[in-house]
């Protein structure tokens, strides 16, 4: 028995909503880091959700490859939605998404984690945090684009994802964090405040694929 067009279309209209929905993920990701104190976050906490559900909706569609690797039938979901009025929700779910959410909110929430920012710093708080959370908001679309770009197409994708992040992460981003804790050691020492651990982050972060390997061989 055939699947009926509008339930193969409601089935192609969720999939092909998926991308913006992990944008929206991505802005409340930002929101989530603030909250965790912007420099840090709590592992299980709201930033490493929203993060593992954009990466779960980027590759909905691969995770289902599973089923029909068991021998489950699934309903196609490539192509495109032959009914009118449930091609004209996608078209306006995808504008409101892009046009307003990414394209002018984003831009306008930034700003106000700068003003932020400078609060903390009368408060005599770091404004790092909310200067990084900022920084996450205006990057939301480039940082969806590079979750894609992790895809390897397979039913494995989401790990492979969450794979490629974990590189990035200790490649690219780690790094960069070592410089400003040296900047902030250095600048600790000149106002003559402990120092000393901001040394140990920017030593550990250089050496953390080192550490990760380590942990492997003791395993």
């Amino acid at each position: 028995m055939s699947t009926p067009q509008t339930l193969a279309d409601i089935v192609r209209l969720l999939i092909q909503l998926l991308p913006g929905m992990a944008l929206v993920c991505l802005v409340l990701a930002g929101i989530a880091l603030r909250l965790e104190g912007g420099s840090t976050f709590s592992i299980g906490g709201g930033f490493t959700k929203w993060i593992f559900w954009c990466v779960i909706l980027l590759t909905l569609p691969q995770l289902l490859l599973w089923f029909s690797f068991f021998g489950l039938p699934v309903p196609l979901s490539s192509g495109a939605i032959g009914t009118d009025w449930l091609e004209g929700i996608r078209g306006d779910v995808s504008a409101f998404i892009n046009s307003f959410i990414i394209g002018r909110l984003t831009i306008v929430l930034a700003p106000y984690f700068i003003v932020r920012a400078v609060l903390d710093v009368t408060q005599g708080g770091n404004p790092l945090g909310s200067v990084l959370t900022a920084m996450f908001v205006l990057a939301v679309p480039t940082t969806a684009n590079l979750i894609a770009s992790l895809d390897s197409g397979t039913r494995f994708s989401a790990v492979d994802v969450l794979d490629g992040l974990w590189n990035y992460l200790a490649g690219r981003i780690l790094p960069a964090a070592a410089g400003l804790a040296v900047v902030g050691a250095i600048f600790n020492f000149v106002t003559h405040r402990p120092a000393m651990r901001l040394i140990g982050a920017a030593l550990a972060f250089l050496t953390m694929s080192a550490l990760w390997r380590l942990v492997q061989q003791m395993m």
